[in-house]
């Protein structure tokens, strides 16, 4: 019978990353079997994984999907996948998974709004995540304040932040007249908030903030706020092959699976012909 590495296993469950789920192990919070795991321990489908005292569905290579959504945030909405002050959640309108769970790729805060990825895939969602992956994201951003060569020099060039360097590889104007202007901007890392206050180093207020592309994935015109769109299987094959991983090919789709996945694209249509929610105006 085909084993894995526990911490691989948790991670594509969609637990957290691989290292979380590595720190897991070494504070004796997994049991595997009633007994408490170490690393480099390996399972396989035999085995009963408890995380904190409760038993999870672990998802192995030979049963996992590899599914990714884009997601249009909209303001208001947190990225976490329940609020204890009991704000909508980006995970609300998503589709349901018969195995595993939506896995957020990266995070956008509540006042940030715009593309967000989502997997089912907890390797493939580390991967884009981890720096090595130099995938960059560009922000649409509305700028009040005078922007002027010198400080877009000194945003390219780098700034010292409370947590560090940081730097745009690529500021343009994009249109505005007056005291707001739009710019368009590009970051290779996703550290917290750290486009605004790059802006704000320089004494300028960002007074909006979109993301409109991560890595090679644009934020399709067609995906509304509070809306998403999956990714065809040729696209997930192409992000698969950009990654260095093996491609999977998902199972097609019933009868049945097929009529339920109209029926949502049908009410996430009703919903944008109603109206967007206050939090999405």
């Amino acid at each position: 019978m085909i084993d894995e590495k526990l911490q691989k296993v948790l991670a594509r469950s969609g637990l957290g990353s691989r290292r979380e789920m590595e720190r897991w192990i070494e504070a004796g919070r997994i049991l595997v079997n009633g007994q408490v795991a170490t690393l480099g321990d390996r399972i396989s489908v035999r085995d009963e994984v408890e995380v904190d005292g409760q038993a999870q569905k672990m998802v192995f290579d030979r049963d996992s999907e590899r599914r990714v959504l884009i997601y249009n945030k909209p303001l208001g909405e947190v990225a976490t996948r329940h609020d204890p002050e009991g704000r909508p959640t980006v995970f609300d309108h998503l589709p349901p998974l018969k195995q595993g769970r939506w896995i957020a790729v990266g995070r956008l805060d509540i006042n940030t709004s715009g593309l967000l990825l989502f997997t089912t895939d907890g390797e493939l969602a580390n991967n884009l995540m981890h720096p090595s992956a130099n995938i960059d994201r560009e922000y649409a951003v509305r700028i009040l304040g005078e922007v002027d060569e010198a400080m877009i020099a000194r945003l390219k060039k780098g700034v010292l932040l409370d947590d560090g360097m940081a730097r745009f590889t690529d500021v343009q104007f994009f249109n505005g007249e007056g005291a707001n202007k739009w710019y368009h901007v590009c970051i290779m890392e996703g550290r917290n908030r750290e486009v605004r206050r790059l802006w704000e180093s320089q004494e300028v207020q960002v007074s909006r903030l979109k993301r409109v592309r991560y890595g090679p994935f644009f934020l399709p015109s067609e995906v509304k706020a509070g809306h998403w769109k999956e990714l065809s299987q040729k696209e997930i094959n192409m992000l698969s092959s950009m990654m260095d991983m093996k491609q999977k090919h998902n199972k097609p789709l019933s009868v049945k699976e097929k009529d339920v996945a109209e029926r949502r694209a049908k009410r996430q249509k009703t919903r944008r012909s109603v109206g967007p929610k206050r939090s999405e105006r």
